[in-house]
């Protein structure tokens, strides 16, 4: 499937080395103000080729809204965006045309549909979720509407883990670090990797404030499972934990629950989440990305004919996947709330007969 969500729903399409890529984003409410600069600058966080500690391709990411938009506004009606790729070097893949590069989603992609497209890995290639970047500028446009903040951040760098997290800090890192202290050792990791012709994982934290009580349709479309879907469908995550995550299952009930006062939740051990089900605190996710398959190290494998070879691979790559990940889920955190948001209003028939009831 390449369309996600169910009322605020988005479809990509596009190649890491074709002509373009792009999105159709469906049900965004008319009325929304569309910030072209903004929309931009969310593309700039995740554009390869900004600093040593991302991909070495060039691309501007430039954005060009081709529908949905008028005088400003959102329309009502889809609104499709186009990002043209402008830096491709599809000649660094012609000695693996034949092979399969361990860690990739060659074989499968493979044996799946007895073709794929080599470059870069084409459709399963990490360029697709520019698109989703884009996508999910227009969510955050309608959450501002309704004072939903989301942030995200990089807590953990192989193994190297934040003791505290400052998500204002986050945004002027150059790999997105949440602890300031620990930022330099970070960024050393990174560094020692790609010196080593390796690559390193890396933990992100998704975190959003204001969301109001009520978002999640139990039982089959909990909030915290489309959550886990949206981030499990990136490129290179192999793992989330909502709220408190594999902690909660070593301690004792008592020690789990976030009990309740007047004033609202004295813990939130949660996440925010409840059956489901938004309780009005904060949602904390953690994204766990491996570490970037694409190495300069040679590896064994088998090609097309089923004959064992050794891989070497050419080409410019992230040393460490998890620091533009880190966009990626932010915006993926954003489409599944914008998405719960307008699900959420057929919830009451009060809510209809605030729209629909003549005054």
């Amino acid at each position: 499937m390449n369309t996600f969500g169910a009322k605020f729903r988005f479809t990509t399409y596009g190649e890491s080395h074709g002509t373009a890529l792009g999105c159709v984003v469906d049900g965004v409410p008319a009325g929304i103000k569309i910030d072209e600069n903004f929309i931009q600058e969310e593309m700039d966080r995740r554009k390869p080729g900004k600093n040593k500690y991302a991909s070495k391709r060039k691309e501007s990411d430039t954005i060009q809204i081709l529908s949905g938009v008028f005088e400003g506004l959102s329309t009502g009606t889809p609104i499709s965006m186009i990002i043209y790729n402008e830096n491709q070097k599809s000649r660094d893949y012609d000695n693996i045309k034949d092979l399969f590069r361990p860690g990739h989603a060659d074989f499968t992609y493979f044996s799946k549909y007895g073709i794929r497209d080599y470059r870069g890995g084409g459709r399963s290639s990490a360029r697709e979720t520019a698109a989703r970047v884009a996508a999910g500028a227009i969510a955050k446009l309608m959450l501002k509407e309704l004072d939903i903040e989301i942030s995200s951040g990089i807590s953990s760098i192989h193994g190297i883990e934040a003791k505290e997290y400052d998500f204002d800090f986050a945004k002027t890192s150059e790999i997105f670090a949440l602890d300031k202290n620990l930022e330099d050792e970070q960024k050393k990791a990174i560094i020692h990797a790609k010196k080593s012709h390796n690559s390193v994982g890396g933990v992100a934290i998704v975190n959003v404030k204001n969301c109001p009580i009520g978002l999640g349709e139990p039982i089959y479309f909990k909030l915290d499972s489309q959550i886990a879907s949206a981030m499990m469908s990136i490129n290179a995550v192999k793992a989330v934990e909502i709220g408190d995550g594999l902690e909660s299952a070593k301690v004792l009930a008592s020690q789990n629950n976030d009990q309740i006062r007047k004033d609202g939740f004295k813990t939130n051990h949660s996440g925010g989440i409840l059956g489901g089900i938004s309780n009005g605190d904060d949602i904390n996710v953690k994204v766990y990305f491996k570490a970037t398959p694409s190495i300069f190290i040679e590896q064994e494998t088998i090609n097309t004919r089923d004959e064992e070879v050794d891989c070497k691979l050419k080409g410019r790559h992230d040393p460490c996947v998890a620091v533009r990940g880190s966009v990626v889920a932010e915006s993926m955190m954003a489409l599944v709330i914008a998405d719960m948001a307008i699900l959420n209003m057929s919830s009451k028939i009060d809510n209809l007969k605030k729209v629909y009831n003549k005054i």
